[in-house]
C-alpha cells in the first residue's frame, strides 16, 4: 500500500462523506494505493491477523480477509472511523479482481491528512465465491488399447484439477463400462468450481484406466483439456487423443493409444445467453427523510432497497451483455398532477426507462424518492405484467428475465399477482422477492411455491420462478453489510440456474454453437487440414 501528497480531488473509489468538523480546516490530499500479498485461504468469514496474512499495511490498519481459496473475485473497501462516536463508516471500495491471492488495486483512495489528529482506517478485504453451477459432462472413447486375454478393457476416466502450485488433485471418476474398446460413459454432474475453479481455461488432466478388480489397474493413457475446450461439445475437432508417454518412448510408430471425445453440449453453457435481467423496486409509504422509513436516504450507508438492490443487482449484471436495466417503482403519486402509479419508471422517462448498470439504477431510484410521493396500495401484478410482456415475444431461447421485487411485505392485488404467476411460468422468466422491514410475509411465502405450486382459478403454474428471501434473516450482527448482501445474493440467486434450466429443458432448447476463436486484425485465419 502506497500514499502519495495531492492537492487535487481526482475520482475517489466509490462513495465518501464530509466530515462537518473539518469542513474548514485546510488539509493535505493523501492517495493511497491498495495491494495485497500471499492472502491465506481459510474458511468463509474468518478472520485473518495482518501480521500473518500477507502483507497490507496502512496508517493505523485493521484488517479482515474472508477467504477461501476458491473464490470469483475480490475487492477492498476503506472505512474511516468518526471522532467522537467511534462509528466505522465506508469511506469508498476497489474495483473487483478475479481470481488471486495477490490482488493489485488500480482504483486509489483519496482522503484528507490532520497532522495534529489520529486517524483510525480500517480496510476490509471481501473475497467472494460465485453462484455453485454444476455442468453435466458425457464421454465416449473409441479404439482404447486392448488390455485383457481376450482384446478388451474395463476402461474408466480419472478427471484431475490442477492447483495453483502445478500440482494436481482428482475431482470425480466415472464408472466402469465393462468388455470395450469403444466405452461410452454415462453422463455425470460436477460443481464448475470443482472441475476448475471457475476457470474456464485452466488445465484438466484426464487420465484412462483398465480396471483391475485386485486395485491394480492398468494406465492406458492420459490428455488434458480445459473447461472453454470440453464445453464445445461433440465434434470433428474436439476429439482428444490418449497418450501414453511410455509407449511413445519406446515405439517409433506410436500414435496414441485411442481417443475420447465430450458428447452433447454442457448444460453450464446455457448461462451465456442470459441476456436481459429488469429489476424493478417497489415502494414504502413514509418520509424518505426520516430514519423511520424504510427507504430513509442516509448520507452514511444503503438503506435497506439500496443494498438488497445492489447484492443481487451486481451478480445478475455480469449475465446482461449490454447492462441496461429497465427499473420501474409503483406505488406512488407522481408529480405534476399527483395521479397514483403502479408502473412508473425511476429515471422520469416512460419511454425509455432503461438505466446503465446497477450504479444507474441506484442513482434512478434515489433520485425518484426525491421526486415522488410514496404511495399504496401495493400491487405487484402490473409489473409482473410488464415483464411478461416482454418475454412472451422471445421464443427462441435467446434472451431470459430476471425480475427483482423489493417489497414491505404488504401486497393488495394477491388474486391477481397468483394468476399472472401462473402465466409468467410458462415464458423465460424468473422472479426474485427481497422482502424488507419486520412486516410479516406470509403472503411471500405463498408465492414461492417450494412447498405447494402457486395456482389461480384451477391451474397450476407449470414451474417454480418465484423465489422470495426476508432479508431480515441475512443482517450480519456485527454490522458488516457487504457481509449481509453477500448472503442475501448467494440465497436468493440459488434458484435461478435450475430455473433457466428448467425453461430451456421444456422447450427443446439448446446452446448456440461457440463463436470462432478471436483472430487478430492483419492476422490470416488459419485452417486445419
Amino acid at each position: 500500500m502506497s500514499g502519495g501528497g495531492s492537492s487535487s480531488f481526482p475520482s475517489m473509489a466509490a462513495l465518501g462523506y464530509l466530515e462537518p468538523l473539518h469542513a474548514t480546516i485546510p488539509a493535505t490530499k493523501v492517495e493511497i494505493t491498495v495491494s495485497c500479498r500471499n492472502l491465506l485461504d481459510r474458511d468463509t468469514f474468518s478472520k485473518s491477523d495482518p501480521s500473518k496474512s500477507g502483507f497490507l499495511s496502512c496508517l493505523n490498519l485493521y484488517c479482515i480477509a474472508h477467504t477461501t481459496g476458491e473464490f470469483c473475485f475480490g475487492f477492498c473497501v476503506l472505512y474511516t472511523q468518526a471522532i467522537g462516536n467511534k462509528e466505522w463508516r465506508e469511506f469508498g471500495r476497489t474495483e473487483v479482481i478475479d481470481n488471486t491471492l495477490n490482488p493489485d488495486f488500480v482504483r486509489k483512495f483519496i482522503l484528507d491528512y490532520f497532522f495534529e489528529e489520529r486517524q483510525n482506517l480500517r480496510f476490509d478485504l471481501r473475497l467472494e465465491k460465485p453462484l455453485v453451477y454444476s455442468v453435466m459432462m458425457q464421454f465416449c472413447g473409441n479404439k482404447l488399447d486392448k488390455k485383457d486375454f481376450f482384446g478388451k478393457s474395463d476402461p474408466f476416466l480419472v478427471f484431475h484439477r490442477s492447483n495453483e502450485d502445478g500440482t494436481f488433485t482428482i475431482c470425480h471418476k466415472t464408472e466402469v463400462v465393462k468388455n470395450t474398446l469403444n466405452p461410452v460413459w454415462q453422463a455425470f454432474k460436477i460443481p464448475v468450481r470443482a472441475l476448475c475453479n471457475g476457470d474456464y481455461d485452466r488445465a484438466i488432466k484426464i487420465e484412462v484406466y483398465d480396471w483391475d478388480r485386485d486395485g491394480s489397474h492398468d494406465f492406458i493413457g492420459e490428455f488434458s483439456t480445459s473447461y472453454r475446450e470440453l464445453s464445445r461439445g461433440q465434434s470433428q475437432f474436439n476429439v482428444y487423443e490418449v497418450l501414453n508417454p511410455k509407449k511413445k518412448g519406446k515405439k517409433k510408430k506410436y500414435m496414441n493409444s485411442g481417443t475420447v471425445t465430450p458428447t452433447g453440449k454442457s448444460h453450464l453453457e446455457h448461462l451465456r445467453y442470459l441476456t436481459s435481467s429488469s429489476l424493478l423496486d417497489v415502494s414504502h409509504p413514509g418520509n424518505p427523510a426520516q430514519p423511520t422509513s424504510l427507504h430513509y436516504m442516509s448520507p452514511y450507508q444503503l438503506n435497506a432497497y439500496g443494498m438488497a438492490l445492489k447484492a443481487v443487482g451486481e451478480i445478475i449484471q455480469d449475465y446482461d451483455s449490454d447492462k441496461m436495466f429497465p427499473a420501474l417503482g409503483f406505488g406512488a403519486k407522481l408529480p405534476p398532477d399527483g395521479r397514483v402509479s403502479h408502473e412508473f419508471a425511476l429515471n422520469g422517462n416512460p419511454q425509455n426507462p432503461y438505466c446503465h448498470g446497477i450504479d444507474g439504477v441506484m442513482e434512478a431510484y434515489y433520485q425518484s424518492l426525491k421526486s415522488v410521493h410514496l404511495y399504496g396500495p401495493t400491487n405487484f401484478s402490473p409489473v409482473i405484467n410488464h415483464v411478461a410482456r416482454y418475454a412472451s415475444s422471445v421464443k427462441d431461447g435467446s434472451q431470459y428475465f430476471i425480475l427483482l421485487i423489493i417489497t414491505d411485505g404488504v401486497i393488495s392485488d394477491m388474486a391477481q399477482t397468483k394468476e399472472s404467476i401462473v402465466n409468467a411460468s410458462s415464458l423465460p422468466m424468473s422472479i426474485i422477492i427481497v422482502g424488507v422491514g419486520p412486516a410479516e410475509f406470509d403472503a411471500m411465502v405463498e408465492l414461492d411455491g417450494d412447498e405447494v405450486r402457486v395456482s389461480s382459478r384451477g391451474r397450476f403454474a407449470e414451474r417454480d420462478i418465484v423465489q422470495f428471501v426476508p432479508f431480515r434473516d441475512y443482517i450480519d450482527r456485527s454490522g458488516n453489510h457487504i457481509l449481509s448482501m453477500a448472503r442475501l445474493a448467494k440465497d436468493v440467486l440459488a434458484e435461478i440456474p435450475d430455473q433457466f434450466l428448467s425453461y430451456m429443458r421444456s422447450r427443446g432448447i439448446k446452446p448456440l454453437p461457440a463463436p470462432p476463436p478471436y483472430t487478430p486484425p492483419g492476422q490470416p485465419l488459419q485452417t486445419q487440414i
